[in-house]
């Protein structure tokens, strides 16, 4: 039998407590106050070794044309990303940003992307 975890809003506001990053306190904060967000709430709440840190390269086999992909963690620069989609991240490596410009694929931090799309419509969280 698989025990379905609950994505409890007080736990996520405990955890809160423990960071020390203002930033990612902010977006948490903003991710947990919204129910679609809370999946990545709880991620992002938990121990850094769950962040996921992602080369291009990798990203490029990971998604599709068109996606709207959400890396809790950071990108970057190894590799090139040939695929027109959309990266939202806690940041970018300086290398990997000018990279994804030259290319002219959108990116953006997590804490833009709850803002504009609070319903989390067409996410795709990378782990």
């Amino acid at each position: 039998m698989i025990k379905k975890v609950l994505l409890s809003k007080t736990k996520i506001k405990k955890d809160l407590k423990k960071k020390t990053n203002p930033e990612l306190v902010n977006i948490i904060d903003l991710a947990r106050k919204q129910k679609a967000w809370l999946p990545l709430a709880k991620i992002l709440a938990g121990p850094t070794k769950n962040y996921a840190d992602y080369n291009l390269k990798d990203l490029n086999e990971k998604v599709s044309a068109g996606d709207t992909a959400l890396i809790p963690g950071k990108i970057l620069s190894g590799g090139d990303l040939d695929k027109k989609v959309k990266l939202c991240a806690l940041s970018f490596s300086k290398s990997a940003a000018d990279k994804l410009k030259k290319a002219k694929i959108e990116f953006c931090t997590i804490s833009d992307e709850i803002k504009n799309n609070p319903d989390a419509k067409g996410i795709k969280i990378i782990k």
